[in-house]
């Protein structure tokens, strides 16, 4: 199945990381990367666990560029392991394709989050693959807790 047309827009000439997808009318952070040959495998093309990397890359642009790096979470007492993961793939990454990660915060609950991404391949447009990771927040022990307050806040204040 043809997935829905991903056509991201400049939300404002302020803050270019920003983007608006013309299609759903959703915002997302956008930040660039280009697959290492490292990446690829036999077949030449960017071997699939490759993109849950890109996720955490974009994951952590956003969080970086909203004031809030992960490390400071993590300095605060709060771990967000993985607890699920999506991927859905359309088209292949090869050795040096430079794509845009484009990541927002999905669903959130009291002691889970989600972010959502889309990649796609920067010379063509064309979609790449969408998908998710939810996370459990716990604290140093293990123990799931609630997610913790400037988290919440980035949730928030994301551009709508």
């Amino acid at each position: 199945m043809r997935p829905k047309p991903f056509l991201p827009h400049p939300l404002n000439g302020d803050n270019p990381a920003y983007v608006r997808d013309q299609t759903s009318g959703l915002v997302w952070h956008c930040c660039s990367l280009r697959t290492l040959y490292a990446d690829t495998d036999r077949s030449q093309v960017v071997y699939h666990s490759n993109y849950l990397r890109y996720f955490e890359f974009g994951r952590a642009s956003l969080m970086r560029d909203a004031a809030y790096a992960y490390r400071e979470i993590e300095e605060s007492g709060f771990v967000y392991p993985i607890i699920a993961t999506a991927l859905e793939y359309f088209r292949p990454l090869r050795y040096d394709d430079e794509m845009h990660i484009h990541t927002r915060p999905g669903h959130r609950e009291r002691v889970k989050l989600q972010f959502d991404y889309v990649i796609t391949h920067v010379p063509s447009g064309d979609l790449v693959c969408t998908g998710f990771t939810r996370h459990c927040a716990v604290n140093a022990k293990g123990t799931p807790v609630g997610v913790d307050e400037k988290t919440v806040h980035l949730w928030e204040i994301f551009p709508k």
